[in-house]
């Protein structure tokens, strides 16, 4: 699924681990990546962060989409930063699943705490 994602793969995301029901996504900052006042720009953030949801959820071989997200942004990011975005199943329940996803820094700073909701379309992923 990734390796068709065109908006994850032109923000520079990359897959670094993944396993049933988790994830491990990073996206390194560039400038272009940065708001008005030198921040990465929020939307961005959670896009990372939606990015290793849907990895995570996708793991059981069955077409599964958002069915919505909350994110809370902690601290801010800059150009260079390399972000982490860590995925974990919390509960799946049917054709519903509940997922976490933590964002930070390489020094440990967590930037963003995400939860989405997911829904299975119930197809296999061709």
């Amino acid at each position: 699924m990734l390796s068709r994602d065109a908006a994850s793969r032109g923000l520079g995301i990359e897959l670094d681990d993944v396993g049933p029901g988790w994830a491990v996504l990073t996206m390194r900052v560039r400038d272009d990546m940065v708001n008005g006042y030198a921040l990465l720009h929020g939307g961005l953030l959670a896009s990372l962060a939606d990015s290793a949801f849907a990895v995570a959820c996708n793991t059981y071989g069955e077409v599964t989409v958002a069915a919505g997200f909350d994110i809370t942004f902690l601290e801010s990011g800059k150009a260079g930063d390399l972000l982490r975005a860590h995925a974990a199943e919390r509960a799946r329940r049917g054709r519903s699943g509940l997922y976490d996803v933590t964002v930070a820094r390489e020094d440990g700073t967590v930037l963003a705490e995400f939860r989405g909701r997911s829904r299975s379309l119930g197809r296999p992923i061709e």
